[in-house]
C-alpha cells in the first residue's frame, strides 16, 4: 500500500472512533441525567412534619396543663397513667395503659375495671408511684396530677412527656378532656362527652317530676362519718342532671364530719350510703354501729325503706368516666324506675 493511501485510511479509522466514542459518551450522559430525574420525586416525599399523617411519629403537639406546656411527638402508644381517674379515662378512650397506679381498693384493680386491665404492671399507689418501674416500661407519655405528683414532675419529665391535671376535686369531665388532648384523641373523648350529655337530657326527660327527690349522700370511713355536699363526685353528677338535695346538703362545699348528734341532717326523700373499706373491717364497723343507731332508725327515709346501700368505689371513690355512667345506671334505677 502506497503512503498517501495509507495515510487517508488512518485518518478517515480515527475520525470514525472519535465519532463512535463521543455517541457512546453521550448515550452515557443521557442515562445519568435520566437516573437523576428518577429521584427527584423522593425528594419530594420529605415533607415537613406538619404535613405528615396524624399518626407519623414526627408529628409533634403542644399540650397547656397544670404545670405548663408540654410537646408531645407523635401519637403515645405506650402510656402510663398515675391516677385512678386517669386509668378510667384511658380506658374509656379505648387504650390499655402499660402501666397504672393501683386502685385504692382491689388487688390490684376496681372490679368494674378488673377484666381491660389484665396484664398492666402496678406501678405503686397514686400517693407514691414508683419511678423507677415508669421508667422501665420506657412509656411515650405519662399522665399524673398536680395535687398528688407536683413534687415529682421534674423526675417524670425525664421519663417521658407528663401532662398533669390541676385537681381531683370538681367535675370529672375536665380532666377527661385534658387527657383525651394530651393523647392526640381529641375526637374520641368529644364523642363519649357527647353520649355523657344525651344520656343526662334522657334522664331529665324520663325523670320530670321526679327531679324534685331530695338525695341525701352519706359515707362511713375508718373512725369517722361525712355527709356528702355538692361539691364530690356523685353531688357534681346529681346537681347536672338537676336532682333535688336535701336543704341541710344543698350547700356548694366539699362535705362535713358529723357525730350521731347530726344524723338527723341525713334525712332526705331518698339516701345512697356507702362506706370506704380498706381491709381491716373498721368502715363497715362503724357503718354497721351507725345503721344500728335510733336517731338513725328515725329517719323517714330508713322508715321509708329508701335507705340504699351503694358500691363506694362508683360513687365516689375512683371519680372517672366509667364510674360515672354506672352511677348514672344505678340514679336511673332507684329514682326513675323506682326499684
Amino acid at each position: 500500500m502506497k503512503a498517501s493511501t495509507t495515510y487517508r485510511f488512518l485518518r478517515s479509522t480515527s475520525a470514525r472512533m472519535v465519532m463512535l466514542m463521543l455517541a457512546v459518551l453521550m448515550v452515557v450522559t443521557g442515562c445519568g441525567q435520566g437516573g437523576q430525574q428518577a429521584q427527584t420525586p423522593e425528594k419530594t416525599a420529605e415533607q415537613p412534619a406538619a404535613q405528615q399523617p396524624a399518626s407519623d411519629a414526627g408529628q409533634s403537639y403542644k399540650v397547656k396543663h397544670a404545670m405548663g406546656e408540654t410537646e408531645i411527638k407523635g401519637t403515645p402508644q405506650k402510656v402510663v397513667v398515675l391516677t385512678n381517674e386517669g386509668t378510667e379515662a384511658v380506658l374509656a378512650l379505648g387504650i390499655k395503659p402499660v402501666g397504672a397506679v393501683q386502685s385504692f381498693t382491689g388487688n390490684p384493680w376496681y372490679e368494674h375495671i378488673k377484666a381491660d386491665m389484665e396484664g398492666v404492671t402496678v406501678l405503686g399507689m397514686e400517693s407514691q408511684p414508683n419511678l423507677e418501674a415508669i421508667a422501665a416500661l420506657k412509656p411515650d407519655i405519662i399522665l399524673a396530677n398536680k395535687m398528688r405528683h407536683e413534687k415529682i414532675y421534674a423526675q417524670l419529665s425525664k421519663i417521658a412527656p407528663t401532662v398533669e391535671s390541676e385537681t381531683l376535686r370538681g367535675n370529672w369531665k375536665n380532666n377527661f378532656k385534658l387527657y383525651a388532648e394530651a393523647l392526640n384523641r381529641k375526637a374520641e373523648g368529644d364523642k363519649i362527652l357527647a353520649d355523657w350529655d344525651k344520656r343526662i337530657a334522657e334522664f331529665k326527660e324520663k325523670a320530670g317530676d321526679k327531679l324534685s327527690t331530695k338525695v341525701s349522700i352519706v359515707r362511713f370511713m375508718p373512725g369517722r362519718v361525712r355527709i356528702y355536699y355538692k361539691d364530690t363526685f356523685s353531688g357534681i353528677i346529681l346537681q347536672e342532671l338537676g336532682v333535688a338535695r336535701p336543704e341541710a346538703q344543698n350547700k356548694d362545699d366539699f362535705a362535713a364530719e358529723v357525730t350521731k348528734e347530726r344524723i338527723p341532717e341525713m334525712e332526705g326523700d331518698i339516701m345512697f350510703y356507702f362506706s370506704y373499706e380498706t381491709g381491716d373491717g373498721e368502715a363497715t364497723k362503724l357503718e354497721k354501729e351507725w345503721t344500728n343507731d335510733s336517731l338513725w332508725k328515725n329517719l323517714n327515709v330508713v322508715k321509708n325503706n329508701k335507705a340504699y346501700k351503694v358500691d363506694d368505689v362508683i360513687w365516689n371513690t375512683s371519680g372517672g368516666v366509667k364510674s360515672a355512667n354506672l352511677l348514672l345506671d344505678e340514679l336511673t334505677k332507684y329514682i326513675i324506675e323506682g326499684k
